[in-house]
């Protein structure tokens, strides 16, 4: 339950938000029209999760984005580039649950030898949308053999289908206008609960938690079954009621017919 209130709260704060809000920025109207390192980021950005969210330079970075003059000033919240070690914790202001994760991991404990931080899988301005795709052989090869993060994946994979395949349905009865914020939210919240296991890069810890997360999805997959099976059955009964119509229509147009060829030959 209390996973599912933070997921509804996390949705309400992106849709409050809103990606509009961004454009306002005044970082992204003075590096917009910046060259090299210093204008690549926008770029970079428009293509990231974060600029698909509403997620904008300040919030990452701090400052006024209000004002030209003083958007880089300490004393408004600037807080510019962190260092690599101090990379998680800077994102870890908004993913606290990952960051709780990621300490525990065998990642975050090789951070101060040069382990992998956030960026390192998630990219820094052009944040990728977190999915299964991001363990691949390229990527963990970086830094190790692919042999542990392909057990991990293979333990994932399958929680990750049945998310995937919820989101699909629950996004098809968004669109015909069925109310399923609730369960969209629960979905969400699940989603994320269990992408945060990932960042333990611990195969026992995910094996003995992953049945509790298919438990979950077990439920909102009854839930969308429930109401998948309820307007099949309005779809059903409209087509039958359009049917009666029509054979009604083709009934009095044959009494009708009738009926004048009656005049007809009384004249």
């Amino acid at each position: 339950m209390r996973r599912h209130l933070i997921g509804l709260m996390t949705l309400v704060l992106l849709f409050w938000t809103g990606p509009a809000l961004a454009e306002d920025s005044v970082c992204l109207q003075c590096h917009s029209g910046l060259e090299g390192r210093l204008g690549a980021p926008i770029g970079e950005w428009e293509q990231s999760i974060h600029a698909a969210n509403g997620i904008s330079c300040h919030d990452c970075h701090g400052g006024d984005s209000s004002d030209f003059v003083m958007a880089m000033e300490p004393e408004r919240g600037f807080l510019g580039v962190p260092e690599y070690t101090d990379v998680p914790a800077f994102c870890g202001r908004c993913h606290v649950g990952v960051l709780e994760d990621y300490e525990k991991s065998a990642h975050g404990a090789a951070l101060a030898n040069g382990g992998p931080n956030c960026v390192m899988c998630h990219e820094n301005h052009k944040v990728v949308k977190a999915s299964i795709d991001l363990i691949n052989p390229d990527s963990c090869s970086r830094c190790h053999d692919y042999e542990r993060a392909e057990k991990v994946k293979g333990v994932i994979s399958e929680t990750e289908a049945k998310l995937d395949s919820l989101e699909i349905s629950v996004a098809s009865l968004h669109r015909v206008g069925i109310d399923v914020e609730k369960i969209g939210g629960e979905l969400f919240s699940t989603r994320n609960a269990f992408r945060r296991l990932f960042h333990t890069v611990n195969i026992e810890r995910l094996q003995q938690q992953k049945s509790a997360f298919d438990a979950d999805l077990a439920e909102i997959g009854a839930q969308v079954g429930d109401i998948e099976e309820q307007l099949s059955q309005r779809k059903l009964i409209g087509g039958i009621i359009v049917v009666l119509l029509v054979l009604a229509g083709c009934v009095a147009l044959l009494i009708r017919q009738t009926y004048h060829s009656e005049e007809e030959v009384d004249e």
